[in-house]
């Protein structure tokens, strides 16, 4: 089949609507697909996935916007062309690293850094049918996972895991509290500490939601909608035990309402602020030891360990909605702004025929 000169993506163009009720414009324009440089590989994308930052950015929430850039941080698909003709990558399904400028550094980005997709920099996004990337910000995909799983996890996969591993440092038999349960970030969290021989423990304001976590291996919940949640968390951790780690989604006062189930040297890692962008740290934690780390993104070197984690451990990311085509990326904006799906929205991307997922 002859390669496409062009290919559909979703565009970011400025809202005509007032600057009281902004909501940026999610457009399916062609564009033309750029001649491989040397290094470069062209993918047909076969799955992209949603993130919490695409809503954000359309209601012009997000720093570094770039009006008519393409959107979208996650894709997974199969190489289809590479400038070095023997590229050993030729046919390999693959997925791509959702930020730029973060390669191993175990503290921080080394350079400028990224997330892609909506934004100035880096100026590349994925949801797109085919993506012209460099060959070093693809990984081969697992074999356990189809297209449609495979990208659901990397931006998420990334988070969680410097949170619960390289933060949280979660180990057996520990009790972990996870929050806001069912994000892409907290559901990805949940199934690592599983993994790891966690017990993890769950708040949602949604029942469903906790009622899912338990399916999936988490020992039980409460619903933070109730003010006494920490005392409900107690009663289920049993007299005497208390959590070791906190991975934290909100920021706000999650510091004073689990004090009293934090055992002395207990962990808490806060990776987003959808309470308030303002954590309550005060003398009390101070003498008890507790350690409070923010957690941002991280490394391609730590999504490829992380990526290794989950091929040895089989875990498939919980998908939500899986929705048809670029053509109705709108339901999974507006699924995004309900708030109530319990995983990832992917969008499976139409191809020709003779192409298969």
């Amino acid at each position: 089949m002859p390669l496409p000169s062009t290919t559909k993506a979703l565009v970011l163009r400025a809202s005509s609507l007032t600057k009281d009720s902004i909501y940026h414009d999610a457009r399916l324009e062609s564009l033309p697909i750029p001649a491989l440089k040397a290094g470069q590989v062209l993918v047909r994308v076969h799955a992209v996935s949603f993130n919490r930052r695409d809503y954000w950015i359309r209601r012009n929430l997000y720093p570094g916007i770039a009006m008519g850039s393409v959107l979208g941080s996650d894709f997974a698909g199969v190489v289809v062309a590479a400038a070095d003709p023997r590229d050993a990558l030729l046919g390999r399904r693959v997925f791509g690293y959702p930020s730029r400028g973060w390669d191993s550094a175990p503290d921080g980005p080394e350079s400028p850094f990224g997330v892609v997709g909506g934004v100035k920099f880096p100026q590349f996004g994925t949801f797109s049918e085919h993506l012209v990337v460099d060959r070093d910000e693809v990984i081969e995909s697992c074999s356990h996972l189809d297209d449609v799983q495979m990208s659901a996890w990397p931006l998420a996969g990334v988070t969680a895991w410097r949170a619960v591993v390289v933060h949280g440092i979660v180990g057996p038999g520990q009790n972990v509290l996870i929050t806001g349960i069912g994000g892409g970030v907290a559901m990805v969290a949940l199934q690592l500490c599983v993994a790891l021989g966690a017990k993890v423990w769950v708040t949602s304001g949604d029942e469903r939601k906790i009622a899912k976590a338990v399916e999936l291996g988490a020992q039980g919940g409460v619903n933070y909608k109730s003010q006494d949640w920490p005392s409900q968390l107690q009663s289920k951790l049993g007299r005497g035990f208390l959590l070791d780690v906190v991975i934290d989604s909100a920021g706000g006062d999650i510091c004073v309402k689990t004090l009293s189930i934090l055992k002395h040297g207990a962990i808490i890692v806060c990776y987003g602020m959808t309470a308030v962008p303002v954590i309550k740290f005060t003398m009390r934690e101070v003498m008890r030891n507790i350690q409070l780390k923010g957690s941002m993104m991280g490394s391609h070197k730590e999504l490829r360990e992380a990526t290794e984690f989950i091929a040895k451990h089989r875990i498939v990311p919980v998908v939500s909605q899986v929705l048809d085509g670029l053509e109705n990326a709108e339901e999974g904006f507006e699924a995004l702004a309900k708030g109530s799906q319990m995983g990832k929205i992917v969008i499976k991307i139409r191809q020709p025929t003779t192409a298969r997922l």
